[in-house]
């Protein structure tokens, strides 16, 4: 319930302001919060699970965290995150035909340092991203990424091998 509430108040800022205030009031509800986080507007993280974000890390307007008690997301240190990205770890197996979603399953999102997350893209649980990667804009992670790697599409794919 204090997550909800602070997500409501911190709705209503700047979007790119305050962040000193942000990370008090968030790291206040159990968000692992390192120097440095800037965690713009317009953003929500739902539920009560681990959520830890590295040093310097930048996350845009919008982005959206899904969190689970059971599967921690865990951001490495200078990430850069753009808009609209969602984390969800949550998911099902494949329930009969009386009912398709079947039950309910959790598994951690892990990204590491140095990645930049484009726009609009959806990590889905069970994901881990190396470091060093670049996910294009809309993809989204079904599967692990290697690290320095370039990422895109519906599902993500590598589509080169970056410089270190």
């Amino acid at each position: 319930m204090m997550r909800h509430l602070v997500n409501l108040f911190l709705f209503f800022l700047p979007p790119s302001r305050m962040f000193g205030l942000r990370r008090y009031l968030l790291r206040s509800v159990g968000i692992d919060l390192s120097v440095g986080v800037s965690i713009c507007g317009r953003g929500w993280i739902y539920g009560r699970g681990e959520v830890s974000i590295g040093v310097g890390s930048w996350l845009s307007p919008g982005v959206v965290i899904h969190s689970h008690l059971e599967a921690p997301i865990s951001i490495g240190a200078a990430c850069d995150i753009g808009p609209g990205v969602e984390f969800i770890p949550g998911g099902h197996e494949m329930g009969d035909s009386s009912r398709r979603a079947g039950r309910g399953t959790a598994k951690p999102v892990a990204i590491g340092d140095g990645c930049w997350i484009g726009a609009k893209s959806i990590i889905l649980g069970g994901v881990t991203v190396g470091p060093g990667c670049v996910v294009a804009a809309g993809s989204v992670l079904v599967s692990d990424v290697p690290p320095n790697t370039l990422v895109a599409g519906v599902p993500a794919r590598v589509k080169r091998t970056l410089p270190l």
